[in-house]
């Protein structure tokens, strides 16, 4: 229940949070250029908070449906509007205006996301070296003769100081289906070029998991089986281990690493296993009998005990990039530039077929994310944001009616014929918009669900 909890807090925040930035680009755009703003609510239904502006005028709102938000403009198309007023409503506006005014919204999403992009290089990009650890054999990458202990350097000319910027470039390289030019470094520091090729290439974006789709795994460093922190109850206290012990063998089988201890567990669930370990100077032998424990369809073995991580175990997979102000600034708007277009070329290929739905990411995935990312620190939480605000932002400008994007097709429409467009056009359009997110919505809560019961 708690992690349920800090999952949909996580959920809210983050919703909160690109709902702000979204709705406040079309109010403060709104209010620079002379239009009159009625309403500004985060999220839908009865309000739960309420302020009304003493010298504007505007309501300020906090509803109960934290589902979305919205900004409410003097508009005749909505109500009628007192003559004093009508040159402060949006319908009277300029064309221009009004373009910029819906685009706001889109825009502030995209900028948040290059402000945050720019904070995260300026102070210092965490993230794992992009070493290999094992190549599968028969796959992609051993095809192209990648080997344990390659860095990877480049994916064509883009620079992969990181897993995830390796990923990121794989993703978007990977699109285009031609052979791809990977610059590595090999364990004997020789620099090499290994290409991929293209046409198996092609089908790796639509597996969720890239890496494994070519056959790759990263380094992780080797965990020595030394007990870290215990359960109180569990069996390996109940047996005498104590933080620090050092398991040498089960059963008299020699156990190399933490990953040699935990198969062995799990695979011997109520079944007693005899320990050698070391305590300091001394070796003893204890008698453990690991918990049994339902995982999906097979019971797992546990004895409530984890390993003792030594941070500087993991200090050569890590990497830092820090950049300056203006390197910064370019990088964060290259990032949000190309994370906007592989959205859209994915969206394009699962029109088309080419690209499966299983990209397709609802709520459920979205508040798993967030909880995630979350509980593991502030800047992977960040960056979570920036890729979702990215989202939201190309989202709303596809052509679909009620969708920025939408009302920006009417205002180019408008612009070409010389007269707005019928309000039974546009209305006809909001039907049309409104079945085509239901149908999406559905789609996304379907695949959603179809991973949580796989």
């Amino acid at each position: 229940m708690p992690e349920l909890l800090y999952t949909v807090g996580s959920f809210l925040v983050a919703l909160a949070i690109l709902i702000t930035v979204h709705e406040y680009g079309h109010f403060w755009v709104a209010r620079r250029l002379g239009v009159k703003v009625l309403r500004f609510s985060i999220g839908f239904g009865k309000p739960l908070l309420r302020y009304v502006g003493s010298r504007d005028g505007t309501e300020y709102v906090l509803a109960a449906i934290p589902l979305g938000g919205y900004v409410k403009m003097l508009d005749e198309q909505e109500a009628p509007v007192p003559e004093a007023e009508q040159h402060l409503a949006l319908n009277r506006q300029p064309l221009w205006k009004r373009f910029l005014i819906v685009g706001a919204g889109p825009a502030f999403n995209f900028l948040f996301a290059i402000l945050t992009y720019w904070a995260i290089f300026m102070s210092g990009d965490v993230g794992t070296r992009a070493v290999i650890g094992e190549v599968v054999p028969h796959s992609i990458a051993a095809e192209a003769h990648f080997a344990p202990g390659d860095e990877l350097l480049t994916v064509a000319d883009r620079p992969t100081p990181t897993w995830e910027t390796a990923v990121f470039a794989l993703m978007v390289e990977a699109l285009d289906g031609e052979d791809l030019a990977v610059r590595v470094r090999d364990h004997e520091g020789r620099e090499l070029v290994r290409v991929l090729n293209g046409e198996a290439l092609a089908g790796s974006p639509n597996n969720p998991a890239l890496l494994s789709n070519l056959g790759l795994s990263p380094a992780r460093p080797r965990l020595p089986a030394r007990i870290g922190e215990l359960t109180p109850g569990e069996p390996a206290m109940q047996a005498g281990l104590r933080p620090g012990d050092l398991v040498r063998s089960i059963d008299g089988e020699l156990i190399a690493g933490w990953s040699d201890l935990v198969a062995m567990v799990q695979s011997h669930p109520g079944r007693p296993l005899q320990l050698e370990i070391e305590r300091g100077s001394e070796r003893l032998e204890l008698l453990v009998i690991p918990r049994a424990v339902q995982l999906a369809d097979r019971k797992i073995g546990r004895i409530g005990a984890a390993a003792q991580v030594s941070l500087r175990l993991f200090e050569a997979y890590r990497t830092e990039v820090r950049l300056g102000p203006v390197a910064a600034a370019v990088a964060a708007v290259g990032k949000t530039a190309d994370m906007s277009l592989l959205m859209l070329r994915v969206i394009g290929r699962m029109l088309v077929g080419r690209a499966s739905v299983e990209n397709l990411g609802g709520p459920i995935s979205i508040a798993e994310t967030a909880g995630k990312t979350a509980s593991y620190g502030l800047s992977y939480f960040i960056k979570f944001l920036a890729v979702v605000s990215i989202s939201l932002g190309v989202l709303n400008l596809l052509p679909i009616p009620i969708l920025d994007g939408g009302h920006l097709l009417y205002f180019a429409i408008e612009a070409i014929k010389g007269s707005p467009l019928s309000e039974q056009a546009q209305l006809q359009g909001q039907r049309i918009g409104i079945a085509l997110l239901g149908a999406l919505m559905v789609l996304a809560f379907y695949v959603d669900i179809s991973r949580l019961l796989d």
